[in-house]
């Protein structure tokens, strides 16, 4: 039988464990940035993971759903959506695999898969139109604290 047109590795399992397998090793890559597995698994999931970026970059709520929906987990989709998305700079190539040797059971090749860039967690990105709100809203409050101390 011929090769040609088929997509994705089967690892030797049925399509909903297979489909199970690749939502927790994408969930696993994005909440801690970097994970050890088998070769073939580390390139199965670049292909979904850089897709999900993609459309996270997007940023509405149609792109927020549809995250969700692909990852199955709501606080993985939201970690994407709101931190990791905003501080991507580059349109594609998001991630790296790096061989990491052979596994000592079973001689397995490893690949160590993770981001290219850094990306900081300690505060969300805020998108501009949001600044130019509040920067708004602070304007229109200072001249009607000084006219309440005027009338005073």
């Amino acid at each position: 039988m011929h090769r040609h047109g088929y997509k994705g590795r089967k690892f030797g399992r049925e399509t909903d464990q297979r489909l199970a397998l690749t939502r927790g090793l994408m969930c696993s890559l994005i909440k801690y940035q970097t994970i050890t597995t088998t070769l073939a698994r580390a390139k199965e999931i670049r292909r979904g993971t850089e897709k999900l970026i993609t459309l996270a970059k997007k940023g509405d709520l149609a792109s927020r759903r549809l995250v969700i929906a692909r990852l199955n987990d709501l606080e993985t989709a939201t970690l994407l959506v709101d931190i990791i998305a905003p501080q991507v700079k580059r349109d594609s190539g998001y991630l790296r695999i790096e061989h990491a040797g052979y596994r000592r059971g079973d001689n397995a090749e490893m690949g160590t898969i993770s981001f290219v860039d850094e990306f900081n967690f300690e505060a969300p990105a805020e998108k501009p139109a949001a600044k130019k709100e509040e920067a708004q809203k602070k304007a229109d409050k200072k001249p009607a604290e000084k006219s309440k101390k005027e009338d005073k």
